[in-house]
């Protein structure tokens, strides 16, 4: 491996800030004088800035996101592999997600309430964790990221889906993108071989991204793909009605 593979393999680790200091320095000059690579880091940074983040960032320790993307990907420190990119992309979401969830449950769950016995808060905060380890595990073990964006009303949005074959379950993420008009709703669908299947109803608004898990439709569906469509509410069966917002194959 020569001096500038090393760069060309780091690339991603650059842009979602995941190096050591002295190799971000390293790298920084490195940029000032290769075009190829500037382009290239732009590009990712590009590709992670419409991210949506729900809490304020805070600096981690020197090196802690590299430490936290070698356990995720199960590798030993110094080597890269091709799901970097995707585990962050999770991190990210994950963290922004959780942070804005767990902000809101704080002001009104009677679990933080000083009256509730504690084996109850115990047994909330326990169901919590667990909820959210599953989570986890399903964008840690996902077979493919797919990813689309999503313009409305001069705004950009989109919607993130992590494909787990193990349990045949998805993590899906829909974020940036505006409250429904009155009588109208989000409405992700299964793309099956045979047509269209309804799945989860979407409801969220501009700040607030939605993380939800779905198991796959009867085995009789082969799921191909997936959508996300602005349907009316009257439109509670049959297939889509309304205009389609994103729409991905596998």
């Amino acid at each position: 491996m020569t001096a500038h593979d090393w760069f060309i393999e780091h690339r991603t680790e650059y842009a979602a800030r995941a190096l050591d200091a002295a190799e971000m320095s390293a790298f920084a000059e490195h940029l000032a004088g290769c075009d190829a690579c500037r382009a290239a880091v732009e590009r990712i940074e590009s590709e992670l800035r419409w991210l949506p983040m729900g809490v304020s960032p805070v600096t981690p320790r020197p090196g802690l996101q590299r430490r936290i993307l070698d356990h995720a990907v199960g590798r030993a420190p110094g080597r890269f592999r091709k799901w970097s990119l995707p585990i962050g992309i999770a991190a990210s979401l994950l963290t922004g997600f959780t942070g804005w969830q767990l902000g809101q449950q704080a002001s009104r769950d009677p679990i933080t309430s000083p009256i509730v016995s504690a084996p109850a808060r115990d047994a909330g905060i326990d169901a919590r964790l667990l909820a959210l380890q599953d989570t986890v595990s399903i964008m840690r073990q996902a077979a493919r990221v797919m990813q689309a964006k999503i313009m409305m009303h001069g705004q950009e949005g989109g919607m993130v889906i992590f494909d787990e074959p193990r349990t045949h379950r998805w993590n899906v993420v829909v974020h940036g993108l505006p409250a429904a008009p009155i009588d109208t709703g989000y409405q992700f669908w299964f793309i099956c071989a045979d047509g269209m299947v309804r799945g989860t109803r979407v409801s969220l608004d501009r700040s607030t991204p939605m993380l939800f898990t779905t198991g796959m439709p009867a085995p009789s569906c082969k799921v191909t793909g997936a959508a996300l469509t602005m349907e009316p509410m009257q439109n509670a069966d049959g297939p889509p009605q309304g205009k389609t917002l994103a729409h991905l194959m596998l």
